[in-house]
Order: structure tokens, then C-alpha cells, then sequence
């Protein structure tokens, strides 16, 4: 089982990702985007950072990158793809999964931490919770906010495909609670095939035990459940 971490200029969550990653013992390493996916990926994790500064749109870029063909097929098959913060922008941007993150509601950057809510255990990345459960994650971010018309959004939440809630620390879904004013308080969503997820709050932040918090690690084990490889 190998992991790729995939790296774009300006990414800075990468290290993070392979370290906390390795400590749960699943294989991972870091990818320059230009090198492509590695023979015998089995799961590939789009990081946080500013890809290419942020410019156009957080994560326009990055997505437009031959690499991210190869992501969408390798999804397509099976394979778990996670993005997480500047990788959940990626995502959304290269059509993994649907919607857009756009410019915080206090139009600020934010970092700290926040409680979110498991909405849905039918994925690998929250098989191993249980509906209703609350974790504690850092966010740290300036275009989290997470919106999509009408249609999309209903979609979404018919199919099931809401992975995660911002919630207070009772799990109550309340507008205080919402860190950046994203549609629905949602912090992180599923593609069509539910292998696929981005999220905003960093689970690799939230994996080590030196660092405060493990509520992280169950969500990052989602690499460990698919057999497909590239």
C-alpha cells in the first residue's frame, strides 16, 4: 500500500501528511505533480498549502494540471482520493466532487480548531465512527466556505454524501458554530464513488498524540480500505 501525497508549488501540508500517515502505518510518499501518479498507488491525498499562490482561484490551477487526469481516473476505479483543505479546493475544482469553496464569511484567514460532526459512516473515510459522533480538528484557512446551488446541494444531501458538520461540542449544527458561513455547515462532502472526500479541517493535524488530538487518525484510516491500485 502506497499513498501518494502529491505536491504542487506551494504546497505545505505534505510533509505533515506523509509523517502522520505513517504513523497510522499505511505507506506514503510524497509526489511532485510533474512526475504523475507512481506504478502501484494505492491512494492518493491532495494536501493543504497555496498551491501556485492561490492565484486565479484557491485551487484553480493545481487542477488543471495534467496529474489531476490521472487522479480522476484512478478515482474512477476505486482508488481513495482524499484533498484536504487546498486539496478539497483542488477537488472541487478538477470535478471530483461537486460545489466550490470560496472566501470565508469574515473574508479573514482563520486558523483554530473547531468540532465537526460524522454525518454519514457509509464511506471509508467514517466507517470507523458512528453517526452523530463529534471531532475536534484544526482548520486553517482564508476559502473555506463551502457553497453549491440549490440542486447540488439537495443532491448531495439526498444521496447521503454530506461527510462531515461543523457542530459545537454537543454536536448541535448551529450557525456559532460554522466557522466560515459554509452552505449547510458543511465541512467536508463525498464524490460519487465514496472513496472519494474533501474536507477543510486537517486530520493530519490531528493524528500525532504529541500534537494534541488524534480525533484525525480515523478519518485518514479511509486509505486502508480499498484494494485498488494504479
Amino acid at each position: 500500500m502506497t499513498v501518494a501525497v502529491l505536491q504542487f508549488g506551494g504546497s505545505n501540508c505534505d510533509r505533515d501528511s506523509v509523517r502522520a500517515l505513517s504513523h497510522l502505518g499505511i505507506d506514503a510518499e510524497r509526489v511532485w505533480y510533474e512526475d504523475g501518479l507512481p506504478d502501484g498507488t494505492t491512494g492518493v491525498m491532495l494536501p493543504g498549502g497555496f498551491s501556485y499562490g492561490d492565484y486565479l482561484r484557491a485551487g484553480a490551477m493545481a487542477a488543471r494540471t495534467p496529474v489531476l487526469e490521472s487522479v480522476r481516473e484512478a478515482a474512477a476505479d476505486g482508488v481513495p482520493v482524499l484533498g484536504v483543505c487546498n486539496g478539497a479546493q483542488i477537488g472541487c475544482e478538477a470535478g471530483l466532487t461537486p460545489g466550490a469553496f470560496t472566501t470565508n464569511r469574515s473574508a479573514r484567514f482563520q486558523c483554530e480548531r473547531v468540532h465537526v460532526r460524522v454525518e454519514t459512516t457509509d464511506s471509508p473515510w467514517t466507517a470507523g465512527f458512528e453517526e452523530g459522533d463529534v471531532l475536534e480538528l484544526p482548520i486553517a484557512h482564508g476559502e473555506g466556505r463551502f457553497e453549491a446551488d440549490d440542486d447540488t446541494y439537495d443532491r448531495l444531501v439526498d444521496e447521503d454524501r454530506i461527510l462531515l458538520r461543523y457542530c459545537d461540542a454537543d454536536g448541535a449544527v448551529t450557525d456559532v458554530a460554522n466557522p466560515n458561513g459554509s452552505r449547510g455547515s458543511v465541512a467536508g462532502i463525498l464524490g460519487e464513488r465514496r472513496t472519494v472526500a474533501v474536507m477543510m479541517p486537517h486530520p493530519e493535524r490531528a493524528t500525532l498524540p504529541d500534537l494534541d488530538g488524534t480525533d484525525g487518525a480515523g478519518l485518514l484510516r479511509g486509505f486502508e480500505a480499498s484494494p485498488a491500485t494504479v
